[in-house]
């Protein structure tokens, strides 16, 4: 059965490392052009889902606090909308240096919560829009620790979008689990799209700390060998990456697209630029 996109005009609510928007014409290339379900174990900002708005997806991610604010965007709408509008309010109210006391209090108040509390999605999203670069990084005992940014005029509370992500998360399966169980979850025809933490390029660019455990060469190969065992079950499977000679020894039995992204995860701006990635699939 093919694919039936819904007219629903959403993006990304979050800003997110690695965040694939800036490669998606390279993507609509690489897309099978069929698939039953469509399945993705490293969600993050999700930009390839609400590029493909699949009727049927499940959508997982190691960090259950992501998965409760996609939650809480399908579930829990209204009253996130009204703590994003008082929040953008009181923060966008302040002078600079208000804000950034506004910011570190908050972040604090953030770590303090437990996930499926919907005030915790609602700091997540404010984090998100008003912390460096947008990152999300967490410290070896899961708080979050990224520092104040400097926007004049930050969106933080994206009424209109978050309506639409909404939407399009109605019949949509949340899951906050290891990326080897869907394995249980894919049947043959499913589309399974791995965006894990990438390989680091050299020593000093590795960035893993979107949970608290990372993601080294041991889960790469595990990962690798998910995708052999999805691949015998029939399933259709791609996978973002580093074009590095690790990626491209493990997956040298498939079709490997090399592609260049731009990325500005570097503190410094005249290191940012292009790199070189990978996207792998089985068809």
């Amino acid at each position: 059965m093919s694919f039936t996109l819904r007219a629903v005009r959403a993006k990304p609510f979050l800003k997110w490392v690695g965040g694939k928007r800036k490669l998606l014409s390279h993507f609509k290339e690489a897309y099978p052009s069929n698939f039953n379900n469509y399945l993705e174990p490293f969600v993050g900002g999700g930009a390839v889902f609400f590029n493909l708005l699949p009727e049927k997806a499940v959508l997982n991610d190691v960090n259950n606090t992501l998965i409760e604010a996609y939650k809480d965007i399908r579930d829990n709408l209204d009253e996130l909308c009204k703590l994003l509008f008082y929040i953008e309010k009181e923060y966008l109210d302040l002078e600079e240096e208000g804000r950034k006391e506004y910011f570190y209090n908050k972040r604090d108040y953030f770590n303090s919560l437990n996930d499926g509390d919907v005030e915790r999605t609602a700091f997540l999203v404010f984090l998100n829009k008003t912390c460096f670069n947008g990152l999300y990084r967490v410290n070896s005992s899961g708080e979050f620790n990224v520092p104040h940014g400097r926007y004049k005029n930050p969106t933080i509370f994206d009424k209109e979008n978050l309506y639409a992500v909404s939407e399009a998360l109605q019949n949509v399966g949340l899951t906050s689990t290891d990326f080897e169980d869907i394995l249980e979850e894919a049947k043959e025809g499913d589309f399974v799209y791995f965006d894990p933490p990438y390989d680091p390029l050299n020593e000093t660019s590795n960035f893993t700390s979107y949970s608290k455990n990372g993601f080294g060469k041991n889960d790469q190969t595990r990962l690798r060998d998910t995708f052999d065992k999805l691949t015998k079950k029939g399933c259709k499977v791609m996978l973002s990456n580093s074009n590095t000679k690790f990626i491209n020894d493990l997956y040298k039995d498939y079709f490997i697209h090399n592609v260049k992204a731009a990325r500005s995860i570097n503190s410094k701006g005249n290191k940012r630029g292009k790199i070189k990635e990978v996207i792998v699939t089985n068809y």
